[in-house]
């Protein structure tokens, strides 16, 4: 690589024109001009860009002033510190002080060539360079370390950066990496000697690297990096003391590039140790309102079990938190920890003492380039001023997280001015916070799928939420717009509008579609940490049609013909295609149809004014994937405040979580509903609870509950069979009562696959109609060709809440082209109407 150094001079020196004369000769050749020891005028020449002003204020002599060769020096290197010159030359030439000085060229523009792992945006965030900024060879070398870094960082270790520049006029220059990247590094194989408590593969599932497969197209984690060999060894430290070796150590972590130079072979050395149970474990505090014998009580460890290295932090954060609550918000708790090789016992003594006061004197918000710092602060549960108190800390930490714009948040302390001083440093990492998508798809639920979403949850910055989609599928087509603003009026607040437009097509399962148009209103406040509660208003539009079908019914308004109701031809003969006399052709919900159904009354437009709550109370351990806790939501809807609807609507619903070993987590979902109508009006079809597909896993959309069913009888009043009326007789329920219990189990796929799979059980019921919701019964005669009744069908409605079940299991899959769930049940319980599936895949919830 050339010299940048000397081609920057090089390429000043002409830029800039400049001539050297036989003033910077050596001072004996003038010593004829010389008159004095003192500097008559300072002269500065070379320079085109700075100021000569500027040059004179970095040098230590002053006109007056004798020449002094130390000073001279002293200048010399002063203005080469600067950064702002190539050379500088300072020579006597009689009184004068002649500075000749060779500026740095300005960088015009920052290329990079050549790099295809990494964008431009990317690199130049990691680099000094950039434009209009002075070019140094210094800081070019630098910056190609940065580059360097950056590739080994993502496994590439045989790149190689070379940096070039195109002269330009005005002492500017064009700076130019040229970058050749090379193939990716993996990782071979991960050995590991020393173990024999633990095979190979299984320490492998314990630490992040991992070995370079063919199926790992989507990870990074089996690209060498020495950082993240660092961590490796830190989480085999915590997996073996959390199985009780207390003395376990990597004795070492080695990696060795393969005779062909593009993957690494990675060694690890260990010694496991013994496994030690845990032994006397104590609390020793001098604080007047902490009991030792309390604090026992409360922590997680108990003599006699599994060693593990976890249950000492957990136990340093439960004591930490008591002694919050006690009023000392400044202790400090520090375990001593004896290890009894003999017995293979941990005695640890836990010993609280009360910590000197600190005060938080300044909270600096870091990193946030696009968030506001009040919508940082206003999640902080301590102020300026206010007496540190590290589980306050740590629950701003969380708050800050669960806003779900950064990747990563991060609390640190430093010294203060005073000793009982300390700066608070919130320091955040940005995320994506926005996403425009249009998504096709096709699901056994809704058949075709088209949806355009845009979505902010952190609208200019000020962690406001804008949501606006279109979607349709053969079944739903929906517009909808949302906005929310986190903190309205300035206080804690929640509150948000929405609008909406939406038509449903429940022909096949029900008989009806609706068309909804709609506005909400909405706001939420915290009764506690855990605790919120929401109030909403709802003014809707329902325009509820049953399907068009033409029926034949007789003089006296009797259906003697319907091809979707068989059981209506009382005679075994093929009905006349003529209209009998006196007859007509009407549609079903006509009202000279005196055997239609209870739906036809539903058939209508009405306008719902609903007034609703909602109360939630969140106890997990974690939002996305919860191993401990439970959440329970409760919510009512009253309608009847104005509009056409009257009905009171109640649903709760409560998750407990437990995780019971390693990637196997349970959970115990109860969820119920019940809605009735008031001032003696009717509940509408679609204000009714419809159960099964993805509420219901076995049963298709609306598969259980009440349904309009065809009864089968002898002569003899037997029973021969009981079938659904139609598959479009499903008329919902005004209570539903649902449980699941589910265990999530590994799969023993690559996480690169992002498949998760659960094992289920469902089980609950639906139904308790209205009298006036129902089909009255109705009795025909079944007769052979000679008349002679051969048998009865009775149409009617079934209304049995009786218990459904199902068990299977679930498969998630975070698939390139979006979420997708399979499930695949066998039913354990059900009725002969009902319809059931064993087999449904559609865009996923969480499970």
């Amino acid at each position: 690589m050339r010299s940048i150094l000397a081609s920057a001079v090089a390429l000043s020196s002409i830029i800039a024109g400049t001539t050297v004369s036989g003033g910077l000769l050596a001072p004996e050749a003038h010593a004829q001009a010389a008159s004095s020891d003192l500097i008559r005028r300072v002269i500065v020449q070379g320079n085109e860009r700075i100021e000569a002003r500027t040059v004179e204020s970095y040098l230590l002599l002053e006109p007056g002033q004798p020449f002094d060769p130390e000073r001279v020096d002293l200048s010399l290197k002063t203005l080469f510190e600067t950064g702002l010159f190539a050379d500088v030359i300072i020579a006597r030439d009689g009184d004068n002080l002649v500075v000749q000085v060779v500026e740095n060229p300005i960088i015009n523009q920052v290329i990079f060539e050549g790099n295809r792992a990494h964008d431009d945006e990317k690199l130049s965030e990691e680099i000094q360079a950039a434009p209009r900024g002075v070019f140094t060879a210094a800081r070019v070398q630098a910056d190609v370390q940065r580059i360097l870094e950056v590739y080994r960082r993502s496994g590439r270790f045989s790149v190689d950066v070379t940096p070039q520049y195109v002269p330009l006029d005005q002492n500017r220059v064009d700076l130019i990496f040229e970058i050749t990247e090379g193939p990716v590094t993996g990782v071979r194989s991960i050995n590991f000697i020393g173990n024999e408590v633990y095979a190979d593969r299984r320490l492998r599932s314990e630490i992040v690297t991992r070995q370079s497969r063919f199926w790992r197209f989507f990870s990074s984690n089996d690209n060498y990096d020495p950082d993240r060999l660092e961590y490796d060894r830190e989480l085999l430290r915590q997996f073996y003391a959390n199985q009780g070796y207390a003395d376990f150590r990597v004795v070492s972590a080695v990696a060795e590039l393969t005779p062909d130079q593009e993957d690494f072979y990675i060694t690890f050395t260990i010694d496991e140790g013994e496994q030690y149970d845990f032994g006397e474990i104590t609390v020793e505090t001098a604080l007047d309102k902490l009991n030792s014998d309390t604090l026992e009580a409360i922590i997680p460890i108990r003599e006699g079990t599994l060693f593990r290295g976890d249950l000492i932090e957990d136990t340093v954060d439960s004591l930490t938190f008591a002694a919050g609550i006690a009023g000392y918000a400044f202790v400090d708790v520090r375990p001593r920890i004896e290890r009894d090789p003999e017995t293979r016992k941990v005695n640890i003594v836990f010993a609280i003492d009360e910590g000197p006061r600190v005060y938080i004197e300044r909270i600096n918000i870091v990193g946030n380039t696009r968030t506001l710092d009040r919508v940082i602060r206003r999640e902080m549960r301590i102020s300026e001023g206010d007496a540190f108190n590290r589980v306050l800390i740590d629950q701003s930490r969380n708050r800050i997280r669960r806003l779900g714009f950064f990747e990563d948040v991060e609390i640190e302390e430093n010294p203060g001015s005073l000793p009982d001083r300390t700066e608070v440093d919130v320091r955040v990492t940005e995320g994506p916070t926005g996403e425009v998508s249009f998504a096709a798809g096709f699901s056994s639920v809704d058949a075709f799928l088209l949806d355009l979403n845009f979505t902010e949850r952190n609208w200019r910055g000020r962690g406001q939420y804008l949501a606006s989609r279109i979607q349709t599928s053969s079944r739903q087509q929906t517009i909808d717009f949302r906005f929310t603003e986190p903190r309205f009026l300035d206080r804690d607040l929640v509150a948000g509008l929405d609008v909406f437009s939406t038509r449903t097509d429940f022909l096949d399962i029900a008989d009806y579609e609706t068309q909804t148009i709609g506005t909400s209103g909405r706001i939420g406040f915290p009764l506690t940490d855990r605790m919120n509660m929401n109030l909403r208003y709802t003014l809707r539009q329902d325009d509820v049609q049953i399907r068009d079908r033409d029926i034949v019914i007789d003089a006296n308004g009797r259906i003697v013909r319907d091809t979707d109701f068989p059981f209506f031809i009382v005679s075994v003969e093929p009905v006349p295609a003529n209209v009998p006399t006196g007859g007509q052709i009407v549609d079903q919900c006509d009202l000279a149809n005196l055997d239609r159904t209870s739906l036809c009354r539903q058939e209508r437009t009405d306008l719902s004014s609903i007034v609703g709550y909602s109360f939630s109370w969140d106890r997990r351990n974690d939002p996305i994937r919860p191993t401990r806790g439970f959440d329970l939501g409760f919510s009512q809807e009253f309608a009847g405040f104005g509009g056409d609807v009257f009905y009171v609507k109640t649903e709760g619903a409560a998750t407990l979580y437990r995780g019971l070993w390693r990637d196997f987590i349970a959970s115990l979902r109860f969820s119920g509903g019940y809605v009735s109508s008031f001032n003696d009006d009717d509940l509408r079809i679609n204000n009714r609870f419809f159960r099964g597909g993805n509420t219901f896993r076995g049963f298709d959309v609306a598969g259980l509950g009440p349904r309009d069913v065809i009864i089968d009888m002898d002569t003899t009043g037997n029973v021969t069979n009981v079938r659904r009326a139609s598959n479009q007789s499903s008329l919902g329920g005004k209570m539903y009562a649902v449980g699941t219990l589910e265990l999530a189990v590994p799969n023993f796929l690559p996480e690169e696959y992002g498949i998760r799979t659960s094992l289920f059980t469902e089980f609950g019921t639906v139904g308790l109609l209205d009298e006036a919701d129902r089909t009255p019964e109705q009795v025909f005669e079944v007769t052979d060709a000679n008349g002679d009744v051969t048998g009865y069908q009775i149409l009617r409605t079934e209304d049995e809440a009786s218990l459904r079940a199902a068990a299977g299991i679930s498969i998630f899959w975070d698939s390139p082209f979006g979420p997708i769930r399979f499930d695949f049940s066998q039913i354990l319980a059900s009725e002969e109407y009902d319809r059931t599936e064993t087999f449904r895949f559609s865009t996923s919830t969480q499970f």
